[in-house]
């Protein structure tokens, strides 16, 4: 921001105790944001470095925007700035008034201009803070304080409790800990710009090295050139977001994190665990490029595409990291001898160069340099940037490469070069176990009724059966059996099948060939959303043995290649999750082909749909029922034989579609449901916050691998008690009542929210490959659940996350004075014993505080239907002020935050700088909407406002830090 923007610190956001619950919903509502504690004179002190550093950003920031757009521009900006920190922080009403008239005065590049300011403010207060987070840790680390969440910290907790290094080592060797990058149809950064932050991210970190101040203005003058290349850089994308784009996007992660923080952690694990072998169980997955759900987009030739960049960035890391060895073990047989195995591969090497001839370790890496190429040729069709001989004799498998890697390691061992081994050579040999050529295991995603048609097809075609649709459940899974159970494929040769079709079993066929071409590990799972019976599971077995992915016959000796997984996504099907996997075991031959394809099953759980379908707190509680359901399932099976289950969550980056801090979430567990395996999403800026900085990556998968052994090995979460679990469905009976009450059965709040919401604007952003909406409708069923939840965060309304708690508290308190006590204490014993529950409210504490309907309310001027909005809105505001009050009825805080104080700190230096982008937003957007959808094309001012309006979703997206 301008120079000033940081030249004082911001004043503290405490604000007086909460009104008592009764009093009017519009005197209490909108202050969440605003209603963080004073930070103490201690946390100040330690947040100073913090506060240097925005102080040090913002004024750059300022500085280039009066470089680039003129001293009135930077004046304007300026003075927006003044005007929203006296409005939010010192509730200075009429500074709201001026900023409301100054705003709405602006001209079309005037308004750009302060958005752009606003947004990259936002930016760069990320790479402030992701900074300082590092820097405190990096404090406690050398304090000895060890951090819950950190690895240091899990195995502490299990050693004190008698946990031996052998048994953690154990439950690693049969662990499974999976985070999945998805594509996030709201995704709204460009690389180019990820790409420029990550180099001002690198410089900011480096200033914490420097001492003398020529180094320092040397430093800023880096950093200088990185702001300047953000401000002429453009932020959106002219058209709209491939999958190509996507996939490229994801792949930045991974070059910039997962490729060397990985190995970096099991490092760590390997020097907690002396003398233990530690296996790779943490792997990376992928849905970007395989997820087909709603996305006409993702075809086989995406995937293939997928699959063959994920291949080539492993081994061009493999590559430059074996040219890096061959540059470091210049060790020469005259003076250091090597084992007749290093020998060998010296001379098997194509390598004759005479320079190198008694430098057996380098003539080694020339070979296998020369081998990797011809492999990464082989697999992608790319050329190594580096040839000392000729690319020749591909590795065939990972293993093979490995082996080469062991064999220098065990040499150096061997003749007193161990240290020669740590810096890059067992880095590269984790790399390879961990990400093999595939880098990430590709997951498969249709819906089920997408498989029910093909079926349809290949059944009637086949002169099977004329209707398959109008089977009922138990015709279908014994046809299906039944077709299980024979040698014969459905496809008839000289036959046209339908495009559908021909897409769909080309999937299949290209899951064939890429698992030959890349290994097992590059295709594992294939998910089925909106599964709703056995017959979606059995179906996509049969279009497996189609192809030749499922082999033999159920009452043969059927394998499958591929772990079919359901996805359980509405309310509906989370409570049937438990009786349609019995179904589905209790098949003949069923259990026998899963144990014979190894033995795994992965179920996966949506928190986004059942989020929209039921509230946040039924969504939350029957996602807890349905895994306490299938734990028990599970435990009946194991009895049979070896089973496997493992639990896929489908977490977005919102407190409405299951986020909130992974550590707390996985601790939360019911007990049983961990047991060393896990996978969970990640999507859109949330892997941007989350993995763009490599050392807050790494501390984010410690923090999983962390809790998953606590919560697998110490067993924190007890079955609970009866009266929790009663309380619990008793509040999820009335709070469901009331999120469906406001949502699904007010009349008018559909049209409300395609009013007060950016949603439709959103629909026709460049920013995802994917449709906002299952169908070309306006209903709220219909509409995906990203940009369901990213739609109200824009508006700050952040309804998913809470709504629906406050009236469920109520309706179960009650109004009799000696019941109401009696069930408020149970609400307290649940907080502070039930890890469930008070996992449940701290999320809902956090998104209280990133709601402000004070700004939510201007977006009421977008709504046509005045008393509709004046209506719809009052009920939103008045459910709003009694889940607060329920809150701070149970915890005891009356304040937002209070035990958060880190989010609180980020909330007191970001939403002053953000609001100005939501003023902006609805000036621009009732601008938009205000030129006849007919006459757009023609409107020269069209242009300027959509740009204006997608820059301030950028904005906005930024400053909050996760959206939908």
């Amino acid at each position: 921001m301008p120079a000033s923007s940081a030249s004082r610190p911001s004043r503290s956001t405490a604000q007086p105790a909460r009104k008592p619950p009764g009093k009017s919903a519009s005197k209490t509502a909108g202050k969440a944001a605003r209603s963080a504690p004073a930070l103490p004179r201690s946390v100040k002190d330690k947040n100073q470095p913090l506060m240097d550093d925005i102080r040090l950003l913002g004024r750059i920031l300022g500085e280039v925007i009066r470089e680039q757009e003129g001293r009135e521009a930077y004046e304007l900006v300026e003075r927006v700035r003044q005007l929203s920190v006296a409005f939010r922080l010192k509730r200075d009403a009429q500074a709201g008034k001026q900023m409301d008239k100054l705003l709405k005065g602006l001209s079309g590049e005037q308004t750009v201009s302060v958005i752009r300011a606003f947004s990259y403010f936002s930016h760069l207060a990320n790479i402030a803070e992701d900074r300082h987070h590092v820097r405190r840790r990096e404090v406690h680390d050398r304090e000895g304080n060890l951090q819950p969440g950190s690895l240091a910290y899990a195995l502490e907790r299990l050693f004190d409790a008698g946990v031996r290094p052998a048994e953690v080592a154990n439950t690693l060797r049969h662990g499974f800990v999976s985070p999945v990058l998805t594509a996030h149809p709201t995704e709204v950064q460009r690389k180019s710009i990820l790409d420029a932050e990550r180099a001002i991210a690198e410089l900011v970190t480096a200033r914490d090295r420097l001492h003398t101040e020529r180094e320092k203005a040397a430093n800023e003058s880096l950093i200088r050139a990185r702001v300047t290349q953000l401000w002429q850089t453009r932020m959106l994308r002219y058209s709209k977001l491939t999958v190509s784009d996507e996939i490229e996007n994801s792949l930045s992660y991974y070059h910039a994190t997962f490729l060397r923080e990985i190995p970096k952690l099991y490092t760590e694990l390997e020097e907690a665990l002396p003398g233990e072998d530690v296996a790779p169980f943490l792997r990376m997955g992928q849905w970007i490029g395989g997820d087909r759900d709603g996305n006409p987009n993702v075809t086989a030739d995406t995937m293939r595409q997928a699959l063959t960049r994920q291949s080539e960035l492993a081994l061009r890391h493999y590559l430059t990291e074996l040219h890096e060895l061959g540059a470091e073990l210049s060790i020469s047989l005259r003076l250091a001898g090597v084992t007749p195995d290093m020998q060998a591969l010296a001379e098997r090497s194509p390598d004759v160069n005479e320079h190198r001839m008694d430098e057996p370790y380098r003539r080694a890496l020339t070979g296998m340099y020369a081998r990797l190429a011809a492999t990464l040729h082989a697999l992608t069709g790319t050329e190594a940037l580096r040839h000392a001989v000729a690319p020749q004799d591909p590795y065939v498998t990972p293993e093979e490469l490995l082996a080469d890697l062991r064999v220098i390691q065990a040499s150096l061992e061997s003749h007193h070069a161990h240290a020669l081994i740590a810096p890059r050579l067992k880095p590269l040999i984790r790399a390879v176990q961990v990400f093999g050529f595939h880098l990430a295991t590709l997951d498969l995603r249709q819906s089920s009724d997408q498989h029910e048609l093909v079926v349809v097809e290949l059944l009637k075609t086949a002169r099977v059966c004329d209707d398959y649709a109008a089977l009922d459940e138990t015709e279908r899974r014994a046809l299906l059996v039944d077709l299980l159970n024979q040698t014969r494929p459905l496809r008839v040769l000289g036959v046209e099948y339908s495009e559908k079709t021909r897409g769909e079993l080309a999937i299949f066929e290209t899951a064939r060939e890429s698992l030959a071409r890349y290994g097992r590990e590059a295709l594992r799972h294939y998910i089925i959303s909106h599964t709703e019976d056995v017959s979606d599971l059995l179906e996509v077995q049969l279009l497996l043995k189609e192809v030749g992915l499922l082999r033999g016959t159920l009452d043969g000796e059927a394998v499958s290649d591929l772990i079919v997984v359901p996805l359980f996504e509405t309310i509906a099907d989370l409570r049937n999750a438990p009786g349609i996997m019995r179904g589905f075991y209790d098949l003949p031959g069923m259990a026998a082909l899963v144990r014979r394809s190894g033995g795994e099953q992965d179920i996966m759980l949506g928190y986004s749909d059942s989020n929209k379908d039921g509230g946040v707190f039924t969504s939350s509680w029957e996602l807890y029922r349905a895994e306490i359901a299938l734990v028990r399932l599970f435990d009946e099976l194991r009895q049979q034989g070896p089973l496997t289950l493992r639990l896929f969550h489908g977490r977005g980056g919102t407190v409405g579609r299951g986020g909130g801090p992974s550590y707390q979430a996985i601790l939360a567990q019911p007990p049983g449901t961990v047991n060393g395996q896990i996978r969970l999403t990640e999507q859109g800026e949330v892997i941007n916050s989350k993995y763009a900085n490599p050392e807050i990556g790494r501390r984010n998968l410690e923090t999983l691998v962390a809790a998953t052994l606590e919560a697998t090995l110490l067993h924190p979460t007890k079955p609970a008690p009866k009266a929790f679990m009663e309380a619990a469905q008793a509040l999820s009976d009335t709070s469901f009542a009331a999120y469906r009450g406001l949502v699904y059965d007010t009349p008018g709040f559909a049209d409300f929210f395609f009013a007060a919401t950016p949603i439709r604007e959103i629909a026709e952003l460049n920013i995802g490959s994917r449709p906002a909406s299952r169908k070309a409708t306006r209903a709220i069923e219909d509409l995906r659940a990203i940009p369901w939840g990213f739609s109200w965060g824009q508006s700050r309304i952040t309804l998913p996350g809470w709504c629906g708690f406050g009236s469920g508290i109520d309706s179960f308190l009650g109004q009799d004075k000696a019941g109401r006590e009696e069930k408020l204490t149970l609400l307290k014993r649940m907080y502070k014993q039930w890890p469930f529950f008070r996992t449940l409210l701290s999320n809902l504490d956090m998104v209280l505080a990133k709601a402000d309907l004070d700004i939510a309310r201007r977006y009421l001027e977008l709504v046509e239907d005045k008393r509709l909005g004046k209506r719809i809105f009052g009920a939103i505001e008045a459910e709003f002020s009694r889940t607060e009050a329920a809150l701070a009825l149970i915890t005891g805080e009356a304040d937002r935050l209070a035990a958060n104080p880190a989010l609180a700190r980020s909330i007191e230096h970001r939403f002053p700088y953000i609001d100005p982008l939501n003023h902006l937003q609805v000036e621009l957007m009732r601008r938009y909407r205000a030129i006849p959808a007919e006459k757009r094309a023609e409107d020269p001012r069209l242009e300027r406002v959509q740009r204006g309006i997608h820059l301030s979703i950028n904005g906005i997206a930024a400053g909050l830090r996760n959206t939908g």
